[in-house]
């Protein structure tokens, strides 16, 4: 299948790792130009090497309000066009409601919230007809997960922006999708997993939740995000996809 990706270019936020990496690796490997970003030079030039001459990679971060602006010019200095976006970025710490501090939620707020509210504005702003606009969120837009306090209170809200965003776009032939991550083998859920005294345990038990019985891999999130970002989901907008393996039980 072609999803008509050829040359068309998109940037991806947090694509140093994990899930946004995977994304781009998938958009590229299909024929599209990426600009990639994470915080740390090093890593950033270490991920764009990797993927490519169809790659760029800037140092960002998500927080930082000059960050969008500086991305698409990227992309059109760089590619001389740009169709799309994926927000993603580093999930916010771990923590129950009486552990997490005022810092921290000020913190998360900046970077996963109101960073990608920003990014989606202006790209936006920027894209035309067959634009898409792309977050990365979680299972607890649906339903709240223990010990991810932080997240709880935030995914939910970018998910109901997303869909407003949606609707205010569409007339203009701007998509805007959510894809909603469950346990896939990043770095980050095997980081929340040691934290009980026995991660394997605690993986197994996870995984025996899951209909598919494993967690899903990188590339498997990366195929499935790259096919929403894709011409050929172009009648796909408005909607929160969980890539979970089927754990959500609710329509």
């Amino acid at each position: 299948m072609d999803l008509g990706l050829k040359d068309r270019v998109y940037v991806v936020t947090g694509a140093t790792r994990g899930l946004g990496n995977a994304t781009a690796r998938e958009l590229v490997a299909d024929g599209a130009k990426v600009v990639v970003t994470g915080r740390e030079h090093e890593s950033v030039a270490e991920a764009a090497a990797d993927l490519g001459p169809d790659a760029v990679g800037v140092a960002v971060d998500n927080a930082d309000p000059g960050a969008a602006a500086r991305l698409i010019a990227t992309a059109r200095e760089r590619f001389h066009r740009f169709d799309g976006i994926l927000v993603s970025v580093g999930g916010p710490p771990p923590g129950f409601v009486a552990d997490t501090t005022d810092e921290q939620w000020q913190a998360a707020f900046e970077s996963v919230f109101l960073g990608a509210v920003r990014m989606a504005r202006a790209a936006a702003a920027e894209l035309g007809e067959g634009g898409v606009i792309g977050f990365v969120l979680s299972g607890s837009v649906h339903e709240p997960l223990p010990g991810l306090t932080i997240s709880n209170g935030l995914r939910p809200g970018l998910a109901g922006f997303a869909k407003s965003l949606a609707d205010e776009l569409g007339p203009r032939g701007i998509r805007v999708v959510g894809v909603l991550p469950g346990r896939i083998d990043t770095d980050r859920v095997r980081e929340l997993d040691s934290l009980s005294a026995d991660p394997e345990a605690t993986r197994q038990a996870a995984q025996s939740r899951i209909p598919l019985r494993r967690y899903g891999t990188t590339a498997e999130f990366g195929r499935a995000a790259a096919f929403l970002l894709s011409p050929a989901a172009s009648y796909v907008t408005g909607v929160m996809v969980p890539v979970d393996g089927g754990v959500r039980h609710g329509f």
